[in-house]
């Protein structure tokens, strides 16, 4: 650390930067920022800053509003799109309350907590998302396509493949590496695919990914959003998680004996997984809108399934080329781009260590029938459905003692208290669906 601190000091003092965010996320997962100068720049790296977090969504109240933000600097980057005379830099932050303990309502002690649970259990643990987002004209809430293409699509379809070209040279000037990118499916649908890396440092990459494309967007007069479901009639955007634990340099997931090489360490992490779905969704997919995404027909997760090479299927098992056992992971499809990566690492990490713990028992493989069965012949196969809408995930969140426990109970209470309040809205709204389907008639 006394290195990394001497690193930033010199780079912003040789670079001339001129001002240095402090990055960080309320509960919601939404990224707040301040500045300082660099005069300030050594005390906040030894003390930290304060500032007050009353107003900001899960954390003090107003009578313990006092909070400081420590600059990890480790994290330190100059921002790409504020170059110039006036520089710009910016380092993720870890919030503590003025005696210097981590606050339990900052996000990112959450992960760093449960990250630290598996590391008592000599597990590291991985991630690699696929990020989906689309690109409209412009902020409008009629949203309006870019092009038309589909999969894969190249020119004159996908017109925005400089927009992604842009973006992905903006994001290796950050030190994010990006091994993937490509047209989705719908209409103006792009993704990144991130290289993994351990999973706090790719909770700070996925923020700064969301940022990084918004910021290219505007700089090229269009709008990005990582909403769920903007476009009723095609498939939405999700963060599929590529996850994988390692036993120091050995992937805890890789054994050549096991079901598709994978070990019983695997085995318990799926199980986990399957196990507490229900409890853990509302985190993964947290807005009235994401359940939009999670519906039959449009290659997004609707059961509690696992399978090698259904799409459908809530865990799949991607095949990993010869000799790469490092590679051998397991892909979680529920999550969407629109969650506190933060959070949802937690509670995924939780349930899956809980399946290896308790010796989950891994049930058997699904194919895509499961979406031909009826509800009768599901119920006997003991196929479970994901949470349908968001009442339904706060519902099976409430009585999560795993959740409760991962989250720790401020995040807990606080998470909860919001969402009922954002679904009471959305069960108040009146829809132009229904404007439209009921008031000629009724």
């Amino acid at each position: 650390m006394e290195r990394q601190t001497e690193y930033v000091l010199s780079t912003v003092k040789e670079r001339g930067i001129r001002f240095i965010r402090l990055w960080f996320t309320d509960v919601q997962g939404f990224l707040k920022s301040f500045a300082i100068t660099p005069a300030e720049l050594e005390l906040a790296l030894e003390e930290g800053v304060s500032f007050d977090g009353s107003s900001i969504d899960g954390f003090s109240r107003s009578h313990e509003a006092d909070m400081l933000a420590k600059p990890d600097p480790s994290t330190f980057q100059i921002l790409p799109w504020r170059g110039g005379e006036a520089g710009v830099a910016r380092m993720f932050c870890d919030i503590v309350t003025p005696d210097g303990q981590p606050f339990p309502g900052d996000p990112r002690h959450v992960l760093r907590r449960n990250l630290q649970r598996a590391a008592d259990l000599g597990y590291s643990f991985y991630a690699a998302p696929e990020i989906e987002y689309f690109y409209f004209k412009d902020a409008s809430t009629t949203p309006e396509v870019l092009d038309r293409g589909g999969y894969f699509d190249l020119t004159p379809l996908d017109v925005a493949q400089e927009y992604r070209r842009s973006t992905i040279m903006t994001l290796e000037k950050l030190g994010i590496p990006v091994a993937f990118s490509h047209h989705e499916v719908s209409p103006s649908q792009h993704e990144l695919d991130l290289r993994h890396t351990d999973a706090l440092t790719m909770a700070d990459n996925i923020v700064t990914t969301r940022l990084t494309v918004k910021e290219v967007a505007l700089e090229q007069g269009i709008h990005a959003t990582f909403m769920p479901k903007p476009l009723a009639q095609f498939d939405g955007s999700g963060m599929h998680l590529h996850l994988s634990l390692f036993q120091g340099d050995e992937n805890a997931f890789y054994d050549p004996s096991g079901t598709y090489e994978l070990s019983k360490v695997a085995e318990g992490f799926i199980a986990g997984l399957l196990t507490h779905a229900a409890e853990i969704t509302a985190v993964t997919n947290q807005w009235v809108n994401s359940y939009k995404r999670l519906v039959g027909g449009f290659d997004a997760p609707v059961y509690e399934t696992w399978a090698r090479n259904d799409q459908s299927a809530l865990v799949r098992i991607p095949a990993t080329r010869k000799g790469k056992i490092d590679s051998t992971r397991i892909e979680f499809r529920s999550p969407d781009p629109a969650c506190n990566p933060y959070l949802a690492l937690s509670v995924i990490l939780a349930a899956g260590l809980d399946g290896i713990a308790n010796n989950h028992p891994l049930p058997p493989e699904t194919g895509s029938d499961v979406l031909k069965m009826t509800a009768e012949e599901r119920s006997v196969a003991g196929v479970r459905r994901l949470p349908s809408n968001l009442s339904e995930a706060i519902r099976a969140m409430e009585s999560s003692e795993l959740v409760r426990d991962a989250l720790g109970e401020h995040v807990f209470s606080w998470f909860l208290r919001n969402k009922r309040r954002e679904w009471a809205r959305y069960e108040e709204h009146v829809s132009q669906y229904e404007l439209e389907e009921y008031l000629p008639v009724l």
